[in-house]
């Protein structure tokens, strides 16, 4: 079975890739967890979003891509060339405010916003500010994290 076989990328995500590449960015992710995103995006016509840890934006073409017209999302990234890459291919979209800031001093300085989704890839809102960050779901919305592991939280032995 070939579970990247139906799969459709959004338009962009290779020159998106390439930039990344040039760069030695690695840390993107993947492509099954990318198009969950979409999905779930999909699933909240009107919504409100927030992607903590932008990197080069791949994941936000991905959020984009199901994202009605009627739908934001705003995308935090505290790396300043990760920011100009995903400003760059993403910034002209109207639904998309990318920010340079840290997560951390977005969730103090929001925490009573509400969101239909929050992605979080970046250690806020993942390993610390987590019951802040989950006050900050609307009821009914989605917490999805990525590369959540044991050896990233320093446990080898899980």
């Amino acid at each position: 079975m070939n579970d990247f076989a139906n799969i459709r990328r959004p338009s962009g995500i290779e020159s998106i890739q390439s930039d990344l590449k040039k760069i030695g960015f690695t840390m993107s992710s993947d492509v099954l967890t990318d198009s969950i995103l979409r999905t779930l995006a999909a699933s909240k016509p009107g919504g409100s979003f927030l992607e903590l840890g932008t990197g080069g934006g791949l994941s936000t073409a991905w959020l984009l891509a199901g994202m009605d017209s009627d739908s934001t999302l705003i995308t935090i990234e505290n790396d300043e060339t990760l920011y100009e890459i995903a400003k760059k291919h993403l910034g002209t979209d109207p639904r998309v405010d990318v920010r340079y800031m840290n997560g951390g001093e977005f969730i103090q300085t929001h925490m009573q916003r509400k969101f239909d989704l929050i992605f979080a890839d970046t250690w806020p809102g993942k390993f610390y500010f987590i019951n802040e960050v989950l006050n900050m779901v609307r009821i009914g919305g989605m917490y999805v994290v990525d590369d959540l592991s044991p050896f990233l939280l320093g446990r080898k032995n899980m």
